[in-house]
């Protein structure tokens, strides 16, 4: 597999969301009583059975960590979990110039790396409303509607499906229309609160549609700490690389580049 190259940038911090509350080790504190009804939130999501060999088959080599590819996902989300605990960040969005990059190959592949550990709670929404990607990535079939969780249509236990104990999934199986007016909408300010204070995810890792072919991101960057942006070798050329860059540096905060599908020396 090829494995992807990371340029995680220096952010700049901005404290949009509060930070969960710290010991004085600086470790996520578990202890209050609210954990006890966050406990029962994860519990109440329906658990999902997961296809190793299927996943495997389209590139997710975090879940099982069989193939030496899973290294630079582990990097990358360690890079990521150190600029966002340094900010105060929870909520990532990963984006491509075009499609064909493989950002939600990227999302999937993060997202498992960051639930292995075990402290951290993930919430892995799939935003890019027009696909279903996720959905068919994990052979999901009748998803949900993540537009009517976004419009306060439906609860968060309705939604969102967990793997494991701490990763929670928001998978869309309707195709939408009119994906910059939900993504705009008033409600989905309100419903990213809701879950946040439903499951506490220490990470939101949302998966959102491609700069360069609408204007569906420039419509949720506000609800956003910082963004992802996957480039492909091969796909992306150095000028949408670079236009890409300077816009969401400019609107944003750029957490970093990620060079996908690049070819390693040995690599298959």
């Amino acid at each position: 597999m090829d494995s992807p190259r990371t340029n995680l940038l220096k952010a700049r911090p901005r404290g949009l969301l509060p930070a969960p509350a710290m010991d004085e080790e600086g470790s996520v504190d578990r202890t209050d009583t609210g954990q006890a009804q966050v406990r029962q939130a994860w519990r109440a999501l329906r658990s999902i059975p997961l296809e190793p060999s299927r996943l495997s088959d389209r590139r997710i080599v975090t879940l099982e960590r069989r193939d030496p590819a899973h290294v630079a996902f582990d990097i990358m989300r360690t890079r990521m979990l150190k600029t966002m605990g340094e900010n105060n960040w929870r909520r990532v969005g990963v984006t491509s110039p075009t499609a064909g990059c493989g950002k939600t190959m990227v999302c999937a592949n993060l997202a498992f790396s960051l639930a292995h550990h075990l402290e951290c709670r993930v919430a892995l929404l799939d935003l890019d409303l027009s696909r279903t990607s996720l959905a068919d990535l994990f052979g999901v079939g009748q998803a949900p509607s993540m537009a009517r969780f976004l419009q306060g249509r439906s609860a968060v236990e309705d939604v969102f499906l967990r793997h494991a104990d701490n990763l929670a999934l928001g998978l869309n199986g309707c195709t939408e229309s009119f994906t910059t007016e939900i993504l705009h909408g008033r409600q989905t300010g309100s419903a990213l609160e809701t879950l946040e204070r439903t499951l506490e995810p220490d990470i939101m890792l949302i998966d959102l549609p491609p700069q360069r072919t609408s204007d569906e991101l420039l419509a949720f960057l506000p609800h956003l700490d910082c963004i992802l942006l996957v480039a492909a070798a091969g796909v992306s050329t150095v000028y949408e690389i670079d236009t890409c860059e300077r816009e969401l540096d400019e609107e944003s905060h750029l957490l970093g580049v990620v060079l996908n599908k690049c070819h390693e020396p040995g690599g298959r």
